[in-house]
């Protein structure tokens, strides 16, 4: 397990940065390309999650695991449910084995599908059987993971009659939702979404097409940080659209208040640091429909020295790790001041950060890359450091290109 020792950085930040397609848009592409095979897909994701997508898709194997790739589970759970003659066990990591997918088997069950448990109830492995689902109506909570919500859209279309979704109560993770049937209208499969019923019409075939994925916005959040971290840097970033599908671009109107300017010019993003933050500033958001870029908005405020108060973060209690406890856990290390709920961060702001201490990571990406922003302020460890390939394989690459 390496542990990478980050000197702090002295330097302005600046430079030029390509980052691969988003891992969410390319996860969604390539299950709806087994329905499609006419479908091409560019600029697709490097992360280890989008690999694992790909290997299971190809495998033959009876037993496909996916590790830790909560993505890949959801998904291929649905696409497996509906590829008829065919049976797998789909297995993952220990912390897989504990990450809850009752709500989406329960849904396909009710489809008609034929799911069991292999361990323990309500959790993977799963056995899954492939079949004809002749159901067309299922009901589903709205505040649920989206990832659930997708991977039954994901299917809709080939279902022989389409599919129509209810929902329950409030629907959170809108922009996810909206990035799916994005897509889906690309492909030319009519749906609509009216009040708390989405329908998706059924479509056997699609012309050919070419889709190129949007770089990520999930990855571009840690060049925001460094930027609003250090003084007069400008950073170059490729290849974003303004309009873009992922919920994560909310990231351009969040860093406004916190420094950075973004433009927007031949599908690149330019950041540049354009003011001082006061530390009596206090930053407030919901983030209810962006909560993975959670982690680098704590970090970027106590980095600043603000204060901060999030909400809309319950679905990070079942990500990799509890990302709220391992924040917590990581910023007092470091001297700060956390206090947390099952669905809230409040963040006392801070004028010290400890020297030279390790961050763990917890198997967890997102944490790797969201506290490596901080070595503008002081040198810093981080352990784990290839736990970043899940998401982002040559971000440290990348990183050290910015900070020369």
């Amino acid at each position: 397990m390496e542990t990478k020792k980050i000197s702090k950085i002295k330097k302005t930040v600046n430079g030029s940065i390509q980052i691969t397609g988003s891992k969410s848009e390319s996860n969604r592409l390539l299950i709806l390309q087994q329905f499609y095979p006419n479908l091409k897909i560019e600029n697709i994701s490097n992360s280890d999650d989008s690999n694992v997508m790909k290997k299971a898709l190809l495998s033959f194997e009876n037993e496909i695991n996916i590790g830790h790739a909560g993505t890949a589970m959801r998904f291929l759970t649905a696409f497996y449910a509906v590829k008829e003659n065919s049976e797998i066990i789909l297995t993952g990591s220990e912390r897989m084995k504990n990450r809850p997918i009752k709500i989406l088997v329960d849904a396909l069950r009710d489809l008609g599908a034929e799911i069991l448990y292999v361990e323990k109830e309500g959790f993977p492995p799963l056995n899954i059987k492939g079949k004809k689902l002749l159901n067309t109506e299922v009901e589903i909570d709205g505040n649920t993971s989206s990832q659930y919500i997708s991977a039954l859209l994901l299917i809709a279309a080939s279902l022989e009659k389409g599919l129509k979704l209810r929902f329950k109560g409030n629907v959170t993770s809108i922009p996810y939702i909206k990035m799916t049937l994005g897509i889906l209208t690309d492909l030319g499969i009519i749906h609509n979404w009216v009040d708390n019923i989405i329908t998706v019409q059924p479509k056997k075939e699609i012309e050919s097409k070419t889709i190129v994925v949007e770089s990520d916005w999930s990855s571009a959040s840690y060049y925001y940080s460094l930027t609003a971290l250090s003084p007069n840097s400008e950073i170059e970033i490729s290849s974003y659209k303004k309009d873009s599908l992922q919920g994560d671009s909310v990231l351009a109107e969040i860093y406004s208040n916190l420094g950075v300017e973004t433009n927007y010019q031949n599908n690149s993003l330019f950041l540049k640091n354009t003011r001082k933050i006061n530390s009596e500033y206090f930053e407030e958001l919901n983030l209810i429909n962006a909560p993975d870029i959670a982690q680098t908005i704590v970090v970027t405020c106590f980095g600043l020295g603000i204060g901060c108060y999030l909400t809309g973060l319950h679905t990070l209690k079942i990500k990799e790790t509890d990302r709220l406890v391992a924040l917590k856990n990581e910023i007092e290390k470091l001297g700060g001041n956390v206090e947390i709920t099952n669905k809230t961060l409040y963040l006392n702001n801070s004028s010290k950060i400890e020297q030279n201490i390790a961050i763990s990571t917890y198997d967890d990406h997102r944490m790797a890359m969201a506290f490596a922003p901080l070595a503008t302020k002081v040198s810093i460890f981080i352990e784990d450091a290839k736990v970043v390939s899940k998401s982002y394989p040559t971000f440290w690459e990348d990183f050290k290109k910015i900070i020369r």
